[in-house]
């Protein structure tokens, strides 16, 4: 699966207890919506794997999101 990404996209996340918090602009929301949109067309098992490293803003909390 190839990432579809927005230019200027910004994504973030992070945990604060229980609560997992998603913050993006516009272009990242948008990113955001196309890429799980191509994870649901994978089979089962397939995931997005986003961290500090790929494509989330420094200091953010890993991100896994997993088709089942």
């Amino acid at each position: 699966m190839e990432f579809i990404w927005e230019n200027d996209f910004v994504i973030k996340v992070s945990v604060d207890g229980n609560t997992t918090i998603v913050s993006a602009n516009k272009a990242g929301l948008i990113s955001l919506a196309k890429n799980l949109t191509l994870l649901a067309d994978e089979l089962s098992g397939s995931h997005i794997h986003l961290d500090d490293y790929n494509s989330l803003e420094e200091g953010s909390s890993e991100l896994i999101i997993e088709k089942i």
